[in-house]
């Protein structure tokens, strides 16, 4: 199972395991994660699952689609590694994600 690790805006990283196929959303809600609302439940119609990329994981993670992007604009601190946690489909590629919560979600 690929691990994905979490970082919030004080520093604290909380590492979880997902299930391949799965969303990097789904893999926080499943564990508790702070900082990650999904209010919408994955549907990309919000901005409550926002996390920042790490920049050595950006190329592996993909840009995010036109859609996405739109949805960003209602993020709160959103950067050029802005995704929304619900549209990154989880790979075996994908073992050892890091992504950074933000301070708070939109």
């Amino acid at each position: 199972m690929p691990k994905i690790t979490f970082i919030d805006f004080e520093g604290t990283s909380r590492t979880v395991e997902s299930d391949i196929g799965s969303t990097v959303m789904e893999a926080a809600i499943k564990n508790a994660v702070p900082g990650i609302e999904a209010e919408c439940g994955g549907a990309c119609a919000c901005a409550t699952c926002h996390v920042h990329v790490e920049e050595s994981w950006r190329a592996a993670v993909g840009e995010p689609s036109p859609m996405e992007e739109d949805m960003l604009d209602f993020g709160y601190d959103v950067r050029p590694n802005s995704r929304l946690s619900c549209q990154i489909k989880v790979t075996a590629e994908l073992d050892g994600l890091i992504v950074h919560t933000p301070e708070r979600q939109a």
